[in-house]
């Protein structure tokens, strides 16, 4: 391949009569420069018996490299007029191609070509699948002898994982989504000599099979079904990677279908994921709440301190933000009389990237009328442990590194101004100066804000001593007003308002608050805010008229909670976030 690539990369012009030829074999494809298409089928029959014989998926390789040349024509063509290989191959064909692509692919693409031209879809739109591969391994494990026949008939499919010839008896393993594998066994004598000749000339490691057959025990007893007919349902023009070795990082994150292939580990996160936001959903059916759907797309970022991401709309020439949290319009809700509302979607922030945080993540927001922030704490630790009962049995989980967690039992409560005094030795109140803050900062080397308030300060110096070491389930309660300028100031400690924070195994879980509900303490606080965001505060809110204005109808007191589904899925399994996450946003390779 590569000497006939570089004679092209010395000749840029080919002769008139000369033409692209793909001469293959069952191990190697050369790219050659041929006088004729005669001259290429000798090329091909001698490379063909030059090569190893005894190939599971022998082919006619004449009969291929017609098929290879006819799909390149166009390639050909354009080599022939004149133009140099990498013009001729368009790098933006999306095609699969056998001079773009390697050996194994264009061998599948000829397969593909050879199906089609005999009048075999590869990709068939119905196949008869009455039963699966799990249904049948239930019904017959165990129950069979070595050697025993049922008269038991199946039609199942499934991915082909391994492949073996033995001459007039195929060997085939189907693995369905679900991990289930089965034998399926492909027999001369059974199905004819042309349809095992297909078999082995068409089937490849990848592919989708469909086999019905009857159910037997093997000789050596492996259940099987014994194939009476046999289709491909969908043929693989990519090779699976290695499965006995472990994918890349890369590879598993920017091809995460790859990874749900080679990796049982990540079609159960899948799955486990799953089964986790049905029983929030369940839990919150079971106490009266109702599911909605808010904006993705808001005129007025608002809801959270993040930075948000922008666009903008053409149809109004307006610029728009993608959301950063729903909690403006699911109190819009309450406004308008649902008393106990909640979503599951997706939020959006321009903010970095780690092991916990995500730009683009799905996140659990709640409101309950008439609740507050000790009810909705219990609702909270309700949801979690049933989650974790539901996704993983008990609420005693076993993490990725082998540590057991548990989210049974009671749960921790402390204040974030007690918590920090405890710390620093000596008495912080929500009357302590930012001056003596900012000194206590700087004597410990924590990180401080361009634009800070008191708030901003505790919350700081808080983090520095408590935020990766709270391991076990922990309330984090009463924080500084600033930090939270949608929440209800506390009922019995002036400066601070009724938050709590959960934190798991060292990092922050879940959020809730006793709603704030005054319209008119609602503007003083986003004023506060936009005084922030024009100081340089990049993550401060700015002023929602219209949710003051629906404050103003009145909206019922309230317990509020937010939790991400990310991080909940973080927290039963110690992945990473980038895991938990079917399809994770990765930057594009340069």
């Amino acid at each position: 391949m590569n000497a006939a690539h570089n004679y092209f990369l010395k000749n840029e012009r080919v002769k008139k009569n000369g033409c692209i030829a793909l001469v293959c074999s069952p191990y190697w494809l050369q790219l050659a420069i041929m006088t004729d298409t005669n001259t290429a089928m000798s090329a091909a029959q001698n490379a063909a018996e030059n090569d190893a014989t005894d190939n599971a998926n022998e082919i006619d390789t004449v009969e291929h490299a017609e098929m290879l040349l006819a799909q390149d024509e166009a390639i050909a063509k354009r080599v022939n007029e004149g133009a140099t290989l990498d013009e001729a191959i368009d790098p933006s064909n999306k095609e699969f191609g056998p001079l773009a692509h390697p050996e194994q692919v264009q061998m599948r693409v000829a397969k593909r070509a050879m199906m089609l031209k005999e009048g075999v879809q590869p990709y068939p739109v119905h196949l008869n699948v009455t039963d699966t591969i799990e249904k049948v391994r239930a019904d017959f494990d165990g129950k069979l002898q070595a050697g025993e026949e049922t008269d038991t008939e199946v039609g199942i499919a499934g991915r082909v994982l391994f492949l073996r010839n033995a001459g007039g008896l195929c060997f085939v393993q189907l693995s369905a989504g679900d991990g289930t594998t089965i034998q399926a066994m492909v027999s001369k004598k059974e199905i004819g000599e042309e349809s095992i000749k297909n078999f082995k000339q068409m089937v490849d490691l990848g592919d989708h099979l469909y086999v019905r057959g009857r159910v037997i025990a093997s000789k050596t007893g492996e259940l099987s079904v014994f194939a009476t007919e046999w289709a491909i349902a969908a043929k693989a023009l990519q090779p699976l990677p290695a499965l006995h070795k472990e994918l890349s990082d890369d590879t598993r994150t920017r091809k995460p279908y790859i990874g749900m292939i080679a990796d049982e580990k990540i079609r159960d996160m899948v799955r486990r994921r799953s089964h986790a936001v049905a029983s929030l959903r369940r839990t919150f059916d079971s106490h009266d709440f109702l599911e909605v759907e808010t904006p993705m797309l808001q005129t007025v970022h608002g809801g959270a301190a993040a930075r948000p991401f922008t666009t903008h709309m053409n149809a109004f020439d307006i610029d728009l933000y993608l959301r950063i949290a729903p909690e403006l319009f699911l109190k819009r809700c309450l406004v308008g009389g649902i008393d106990r509302v909640f979503e599951i979607n997706r939020d959006f922030r321009n903010e970095g990237v780690d092991a916990t945080h995500a730009p683009e993540f799905t996140m659990l927001e709640a409101y309950q009328a008439y609740g507050t922030y000790d009810t909705i704490g219990a609702l909270t630790k309700e949801l979690i442990q049933k989650a974790a009962v539901d996704a993983f049995g008990s609420t005693k989980v076993t993490l990725l590194n082998g540590e057991e967690y548990d989210f049974g039992g009671e749960w921790k409560q402390i204040t974030m101004y007690g918590s920090l005094s405890e710390a620093l030795g000596e008495e912080i109140t929500p009357e302590t100066s930012v001056e003596h803050l900012g000194a206590i900062a700087d004597k410990l080397g924590v990180e401080r804000d361009e634009v800070e308030n008191h708030g901003k300060l505790v919350e700081h110096l808080w983090e520095h001593f408590y935020e990766d070491k709270l391991y076990a389930p922990t309330f984090v309660r009463d924080f500084p007003v600033e930090t939270s300028p949608l929440v209800k100031g506390h009922r019995t400690k002036p400066g601070m308002v009724e938050k709590w924070d959960l934190y798991v195994r060292g990092f922050e879980l879940a959020t809730g608050y006793s709603e704030l509900n005054d319209p008119v303490v609602q503007r003083e606080r986003f004023v506060a805010q936009a005084k922030d965001a024009l100081a340089g505060d990049v993550e401060a809110m700015d002023i929602d008229e219209d949710f003051i204005e629906a404050l103003g109808v009145g909206m019922p007191p309230a317990g509020g909670m937010g939790m991400g589904i990310d991080r909940l899925l973080i927290a039963l399994t110690g992945a990473t976030i980038r895991e938990t996450i079917t399809f994770p946003l990765v930057k594009p390779l340069r």
